[in-house]
């Protein structure tokens, strides 16, 4: 553990055993809420069928698309959860690189050039990556 006693927040509890905990829960919350909406929004936006042909136009099998809402919809559950946090975090990071490189890199680095680049994905993969090291935090099920 981090010693930051001599911090200001450090005094007030940062870097704790408990902070760390609680940061580790609200990492985990906000990473399934968003997995749980981008699966929402395949399924019910663009619909299954639209979101494999999306996948078809680049180059990716349209069978895919199913594969990554289910990954969204039973991944943002078990991260919501606390269930297997480590592992789930590290499985859902080959989907943001998917995206990433696939979706949005031809667009570039900046997410508001048109259609999107790739710098949220590349950020949700490393927050995916910190959630692994962190574990489940607080009131998750399993680590």
């Amino acid at each position: 553990m981090i010693d930051l006693s001599s911090n200001l927040l450090g005094a007030a509890g940062a870097g704790s055993a408990t902070a760390i905990a609680l940061a580790a829960l609200l990492l985990r919350l906000s990473l399934g809420g968003l997995f749980l909406a981008h699966a929402y929004l395949k399924y019910f936006v663009f619909t299954p069928k639209g979101a494999a042909g999306f996948f078809a136009s680049l180059g990716v099998p349209g069978w895919f698309a199913y594969l990554t809402i289910a990954a969204e919809t039973l991944g943002g559950i078990a991260l919501i959860l606390g269930f297997q946090t480590s592992l789930v975090a590290l499985l859902l990071i080959p989907t943001l690189l998917g995206a990433a490189t696939l979706a949005h890199g031809k667009n570039g680095f900046w997410f508001n050039n048109p259609n999107g680049g790739w710098e949220y994905p590349a950020f949700w993969a490393v927050t995916l990556l910190i959630q692994a090291l962190l574990g489940g935090g607080a009131l998750a099920l399993t680590a």
